[in-house]
């Protein structure tokens, strides 16, 4: 069984990937909020997952081109630097071309520091990637379930949601900072530009040992990306990627709205109520991380599914605030482990090819961080965001349906991590 051996580069992945995790599920209840502010429709005001999606597309079709000019250490502090400047401008322009400016910045840097620290981790843990990934997102989870509670206190106390959502920008330089002291160990070994690889010392525990990548896509600790399309395989859990993230952007974004529209809740106890989901994606992680070790990432996806399905049942049929909070947080503990594990689960499929395999997962997260929030709250403006929210377990169905389609790449017997 592969052993996961957290070091400085490991906890310094978990940190960066933590920044934008407390960005993003602090950004998705301050668009009903901003909405209010602005006087738009749920449409407009969608918009700005939109313009988030559209940011994360254009990391996926420029990530690897930037790696090649930057490397991986360089490419990841320019995204912790334009994440900061693109959270500045959503919170303090409050005028809704300039809103949406922001958070397309923040989309394109912040999917910068995703995609990047997702083939750092891979490739530096092998085998035990998933579990990485896993472990790196429940942090992501666990900084995230700060970020409601700060904006709905913000708005309790009269302030707003602003500086709750502020607060990233100074996390972002700090760990922008402590990435600069840290130097080469932040995934770069030197050489050419663009060209480097993990370091590693082969075989040792803890590091990333060679793995043979022919025939079993495991993302392996080489310089550069092997020749060669994708294959088949990851197209269809890249598939998978996009029907998850939809749903967690469909919750993050709009589970706030339908608390006050189906149970009463008033818009403080609202945006904090996000809070469940993102407290039940951190323990979901948590968790997720030592059973992915044990468990094959199709079996634990189709699982995953399932219990969002029944956490998302008790939700939308809860009448009262704590029932329907009980099964965003059920729903939550799903959640946790599809994007994790579907990402490890597309990089494994790559064909050793994982600066593409993840710049491609940034395009999935764009598709749908953009397209599902829009759909819902298009569809909220017509027949209320309650009946809306359907969509979610539309999605989950199609997801478990893709995963049954597919398998799991082949881990090689002996591999090192």
């Amino acid at each position: 069984m592969p052993t996961l051996v957290r070091d400085r580069l490991t906890w310094l992945s978990y940190a960066q990937l933590g920044t934008y995790g407390f960005f993003l599920y602090g950004f998705g209840p301050s668009v009903p909020l901003l909405r209010d502010d602005l006087g738009v429709s749920n449409a407009v005001s969608g918009l700005h997952g939109t313009a988030l999606a559209t940011g994360a597309v254009l990391a996926g079709l420029t990530f690897t081109r930037l790696v090649t000019r930057l490397g991986r250490s360089r490419t990841l502090r320019l995204g912790l630097a334009g994440l900061a400047a693109g959270i500045l401008a959503y919170c303090l322009a409050p005028v809704l071309p300039l809103t949406l400016s922001g958070a397309l910045v923040c989309g394109l840097f912040g999917s910068y520091v995703v995609t990047g620290t997702i083939v750092v981790l891979g490739a530096r843990h092998g085998a035990a990637g998933p579990a990485a990934i896993s472990e790196a997102n429940a942090g992501a989870a666990g900084a995230g379930l700060v970020a409601p509670l700060l904006v709905g206190a913000g708005v309790s106390a009269g302030f707003g949601w602003r500086p709750g959502l502020l607060v990233t920008a100074a996390a972002a330089a700090a760990v922008w900072l402590v990435s600069m002291r840290t130097g080469s160990s932040t995934g770069d070994t030197g050489g050419t530009a663009g060209t480097e690889g993990i370091a590693h010392t082969g075989g040792t525990a803890g590091t990333a040992g060679t793995i043979d990548t022919v025939g079993t896509g495991w993302v392996a600790p080489t310089a550069g990306d092997a020749p060669g399309r994708l294959p088949a395989g990851y197209w269809l859990a890249w598939t998978v990627l996009v029907l998850c993230i939809g749903v967690e952007f469909c919750l993050t974004f709009w589970a706030a709205d339908s608390l006050r529209e189906h149970t009463g809740a008033g818009s403080a106890t609202a945006a904090a109520g996000v809070t469940a989901i993102v407290a039940g994606m951190c323990a979901g992680r948590l968790a997720g991380g030592r059973v992915a070790l044990r468990v094959r990432p199709g079996s634990l996806l189709l699982a995953a599914i399932g219990l969002a399905l029944a956490g998302f049942a008790l939700f939308w049929a809860g009448r009262s605030t704590m029932v329907a909070m009980a099964g965003l947080a059920l729903c939550g503990v799903g959640v946790a482990v599809h994007y994790p594990v579907g990402a490890a689960r597309a990089l494994a499929a790559s064909g050793n090819r994982p600066d593409r395999a993840a710049a491609r997962t940034s395009l999935a997260a764009g598709l749908a961080s953009g397209a599902a929030p829009f759909a819902l709250g298009a569809a909220a403006d017509r027949v209320g965001t309650h009946t809306a929210f359907l969509l979610v377990p539309a999605l989950l169905v199609a997801a478990a349906v893709c995963v049954r389609l597919g398998r799991d790449p082949r881990v090689p017997a002996g591999a090192q991590v």
